[in-house]
């Protein structure tokens, strides 16, 4: 399977596949044998599923690694299966049976949370991903905070509401910048920040009485606004323990200076100038640890990705959402900083023996910085069809080029989504890897392209705003 990089040149070349490297550990350890999955089923079609094909390629041991419904542009790294949609279950089980799959791993959020991990356990096929049961983390927002506050996880003040007026005097009384959250699943746009009450009215009625997100927005979570700055944190779990794998930032606003509405997200960084390898371990403890404990005392236990999306306040992190899966994009910034194989720990998650895998988190590339390429519309409707130049220049370089919403047609590669391509760039620090990611950005053109200028621009004497909370946090932890 061929590098998204090309030839690997230029910022130096990638270490070698299972050579031992002189990077950090992230996270805390297992041990045991290693058994890696020979063929890989990934789920999905956009660039966090390319950046995974990619990296589950490159572990010994994998023989095969296939994709559906996939795109065109992931063609380097994966046999794609296109004509097999990511919520057609009786096509992906018959799929993995047919050839003879190890291990799938599902991408994105909509078919975990209508089930597809639990029809392929009934087929006996290996899944990385939690149950439906489980992924209501991420499908009701109101099932998130319930779980929160069970299990004691620090977050905001906030409340759920199925009626508009009863949500607009609570967001009164709270007399604050407010966030209001539709409940479902609403593709990363569903999360309103508001300034004002009028804000908040307006982003409630919107929601509950004018239904612009439709089933996932009949139900409201309106929380104080915490201030501070957000972090990334994602851990392999397998019900019961949780493996931290690098923090990262995600810019998740459209326009620079986060300005603009939401979008699914705009580029993202790892590591973190304020949140490092031990305060990262600590905070899974504080957070990843005990949602597992409650959703196993819930009869629901969690394996898959739990991803923890955390506000650093001045008086410690605060749990903002829980997601079940891999964040886009920065999966793109985070795997191609790992060197420990990958896939042996999905498998040992998926069958609830991470405890006793036999690995730590190595990672090889000091920084990453993934820059998002989209189509001009977007994060509202956007253009498709206009054709891509530049690819190879881009690649030629060293960076790596994640296909998220293209399609080859007579010969050349044309834009089919919103976020059309994500750049990475690697380097000895995150301003070197930042530098090289826009380098290749600027080779990349295509009509309409549009893309964030100051992603990891804050990192620049970034200082930790948590530190006299963190040791606070942890020490609380038994």
């Amino acid at each position: 399977m061929n590098d998204p990089a090309g030839n690997g040149s230029g910022h130096g070349a990638p270490p070698v596949k299972g050579q031992r490297t002189s990077g950090t550990r992230d996270g805390g350890e297992v041990r045991g044998a290693m058994r890696a999955p020979q063929r890989i089923l990934v789920v999905g079609s956009g660039a966090r599923e390319h950046a995974l094909a990619w990296r589950l390629g490159r572990d010994p041991g994998v023989v095969e690694v296939h994709v559906a419904p996939g795109n065109d542009g992931m063609r380097d790294a994966a046999t794609v299966h296109p004509s097999v949609g990511q919520v057609d279950f009786d096509r992906l089980v018959g799929l993995a049976g047919r050839l003879e799959i190890d291990l799938v791993v599902v991408g994105p959020e909509a078919p975990l949370a209508a089930g597809l991990v639990d029809r392929l356990a009934a087929a006996g096929i290996n899944a990385f991903g939690p149950s439906r049961a489980a992924a209501r983390l991420e499908s009701s927002k109101s099932f998130c905070r319930e779980v929160a506050e069970a299990a004691g996880i620090p977050m905001a003040d906030g409340a759920t509401f199925d009626r508009s007026d009863d949500a607009i005097r609570f967001t009164r009384r709270l007399a604050g910048p407010v966030v209001v959250k539709a409940d479902g699943l609403a593709a990363g746009k569903g999360v309103t920040v508001c300034a004002t009450a009028d804000d908040a009215e307006t982003a409630i009625r919107a929601s509950l009485d004018q239904g612009i997100f439709g089933v996932a927005g009949r139900r409201v979570v309106v929380e104080r606004r915490l201030i501070g700055r957000e972090a990334s944190l994602m851990a392999i779990c397998d019900g019961s323990t949780a493996l931290a794998l690098p923090a990262a930032r995600d810019h998740k606003r459209a326009g620079d200076g986060d300005t603009g509405p939401n979008t699914g997200g705009m580029g993202a960084y790892s590591p973190l100038p304020d949140l490092g390898t031990e305060e990262a371990a600590r905070l899974v403890e504080v957070f990843h640890r005990p949602a597992l404990a409650e959703m196993a005392r819930r009869g629901t236990p969690f394996r898959g990705l739990l991803y923890a999306g955390l506000m650093l306040t001045p008086d410690g992190p605060r749990l903002l959402e829980f997601n079940v899966r891999l964040g886009a994009p920065e999966t793109e910034a985070v795997l191609p900083r790992i060197e420990t194989p990958l896939a042996p720990l999905l498998l040992r998650a998926a069958d609830g023996s991470l405890a006793s895998g036999g690995a730590a988190i190595d990672v090889g590339w000091h920084a990453a910085v993934a820059v998002v390429l989209a189509a001009a519309g977007y994060p509202g409707t956007p253009r498709t069809g206009d054709p891509i130049e530049g690819l190879d220049d881009a690649r030629a370089g060293g960076a790596l080029v994640f296909h998220g919403g293209t399609t080859f047609v007579d010969g050349h590669f044309v834009t089919s989504g919103g976020r059309v391509l994500t750049i990475v760039g690697r380097g000895a620090d995150v301003g070197a890897a930042r530098a090289h990611a826009y380098e290749a950005a600027q080779r990349l053109r295509f009509d309409g392209m549009q893309y964030r200028q100051d992603i990891a621009a804050d990192t620049a004497g970034a200082i930790a705003p948590t530190g006299a909370a963190l040791p606070e946090l942890a020490g609380a932890v038994t």
